[in-house]
């Protein structure tokens, strides 16, 4: 097995397991929040405006995680700067 490909072979691996990562983790922070806003609503009903404008700030910060961790491994996998290096040597 050659170096650039098994530098394709990790960089699949590292990626796939970074998506899953990325996906599973702010999908169970998303959960999270949204299970204590709703038993917050239930608690306070009349605190529901500012309930429900801090838990769409938080579930946009919580998206855009997800979002950076898909931009990283698509940078990963079709923009590695260590395959140029690879192949040139």
């Amino acid at each position: 097995m050659s170096d650039v490909s098994a530098l394709i072979i990790a960089s699949t691996v590292v990626a796939l397991i970074g998506i899953a990562l990325g996906v599973m983790v702010p999908a169970w922070a998303m959960g999270k929040a949204i299970s204590k806003a709703l038993d917050a609503l239930a608690r306070q009903p009349e605190a529901e405006p500012s309930i429900t404008r801090t838990l769409f700030i938080g579930l946009a910060m919580i998206e855009s995680l997800a979002i950076y961790v898909l931009v990283i491994v698509l940078i990963v996998l079709f923009r590695n700067p260590l395959l140029g290096y690879l192949l040139n040597r």
